[in-house]
């Protein structure tokens, strides 16, 4: 009988230690990964309540938490296009109890108010006033109460791609022509280096039709994501760049924790945010279980204008707003506030007023008629800003006495605050030729 209470106790203490010995990995790993999110830029001083501005009657939106995805468009081997616009914004709404995702891309031509009454293209919020009024202009717009942000740059995305060994994207021969250009600059800004992809020959009859998969490592990926010249425009850009993150995040579940450390290493350095380190401790046990369930873009309806410059016009920004909730809430009880019905006429009045067209979602450009062209002799009332423009070429609520101009009117000042400067590889691609002419009028990228 002595015996097998003696195998029941050398069982039991073999037990104790195996748990003893996992507690302590996993305090070892907890650790780790708490002395790694050190090294994130968390600005929990940058974006306190009172620099956010949300509209009065938006509704809260309980059993979720709402975040501020922004990629910046940093340079610093081109001066000219170093403004830290946020060429990349999307929103995350994550269901606290389903932990399932859902993304949208706010295209970075819509044409918003981004400041006092600015009107001008989404993307500039950020270089007029940083996270903190790119948060207040989606709030705002939107109608929504984010007031956590992330923002990374083109550095975070390559180093992130390459930790994982690239990834496996299909590609279209437009988008290879687009790649391969778009890497030559993320190569010289990031210092990583990269192979063109060969492109087939003869060239395919349907140059948007995908012709394989292929691996791409960072640099690839990166430049990936910021194609936006082929039909489908800067949807199809945006589209891209949610389809690279659905990867990573399935990519990143797989990997073992060498890697994901790896990752912590390098990129962590590169991320500003305003989330806690304790809210990522928190997240980090359950963040397995999280999935990106459904991806879209903003504006779902909408029209291409030209307002001193090629913007994305919501058709109207009322339904538009409308459709956002319902996608990411599941808001079926949800009516605009006032000050999204306000935002809502000025935009269609800048645009030209009367009734705009819906476009498809896929971005293609199919009439010439689909443009709104601003005139400001159609009538003698056009005025944009809280006060009266006197000489009608500024829509700020400011008279810009430094000479800048961040509205929807082109930057004589030849500072750019609009992002992608296609001209960034090769000038001499056998695709420019016969295939961007179609689109230069109307969605130029110096605008």
């Amino acid at each position: 009988m002595s015996k097998p209470r003696k195998k029941r106790k050398k069982l039991l203490f073999v037990l104790e230690i195996i748990v003893l010995l996992l507690f302590i990995g996993g305090l070892f790993v907890y650790g780790q990964i708490s002395a790694k999110l050190d090294k994130i830029d968390i600005q929990e001083t940058d974006l306190s309540d009172q620099d956010i501005v949300t509209n009065d009657q938006a509704p809260q939106m309980t059993g979720y938490t709402t975040y501020a995805l922004f990629g910046l468009d940093h340079r610093n081997k081109n001066e000219k296009l170093n403004t830290e616009n946020s060429d990349t914004i999307i929103i995350a709404s994550i269901n606290n109890d389903t932990k399932s995702i859902k993304l949208v891309s706010i295209y970075r031509d819509t044409l918003l108010n981004v400041k006092d009454d600015t009107y001008s293209k989404a993307n500039a919020a950020y270089a007029l006033g940083g996270p903190a009024q790119a948060v207040s202009m989606l709030n705002t717009n939107l109608d929504l109460n984010i007031t956590d942000y992330v923002a990374i740059d083109f550095d975070a995305l390559v180093t992130v791609v390459d930790c994982l060994g690239g990834l496996d994207i299909p590609l279209s021969y437009a988008e290879m022509v687009h790649m391969n250009n778009y890497c030559v600059e993320t190569s010289e800004e990031t210092g990583k280096s990269y192979t063109p992809i060969e492109l087939p020959d003869p060239k395919p009859d349907d140059i948007e039709a995908t012709l394989g998969t292929y691996h791409l490592n960072g640099v690839q990926a990166t430049s990936y994501c910021r194609i936006r010249y082929t039909a489908s425009l800067d949807m199809g850009r945006t589209e891209r760049q949610r389809r690279v993150i659905q990867m990573i995040v399935d990519k990143a579940k797989k990997a073992g924790l060498s890697t994901i450390f790896d990752i912590m290493d390098q990129v962590f350095p590169m991320i500003k945010t305003t989330v806690s380190k304790t809210e990522i401790l928190k997240l980090l046990p359950t963040m397995i279980g999280y999935n990106i369930e459904n991806t879209t873009g903003f504006p779902e309806d909408y029209n291409f204008a030209t307002v001193k410059g090629s913007v994305i016009v919501p058709t109207t920004l009322e339904s538009n707003v409308l459709k956002l909730h319902q996608f990411l809430y599941g808001a079926t009880n949800y009516t605009p506030t006032q000050e999204v019905m306000n935002k809502s006429e000025q935009i269609i009045s800048i645009a030209g007023g009367g009734d705009v067209q819906t476009d498809t979602q896929d971005g293609t450009e199919t009439s010439e008629n689909n443009s709104y062209v601003y005139n400001a002799d159609d009538s003698e009332d056009m005025d944009y800003s809280a006060e009266n423009n006197v000489d009608n070429t500024d829509y700020s609520t400011e008279n810009n006495v430094d000479d800048t101009d961040y509205s929807v009117e082109n930057n004589t000042d030849d500072t750019d605050y609009s992002g992608d400067d296609y001209n960034s590889g090769s000038d001499d691609s056998e695709y420019d030729s016969d295939y961007t002419a179609d689109y230069d009028d109307n969605f130029s990228d110096d605008e």
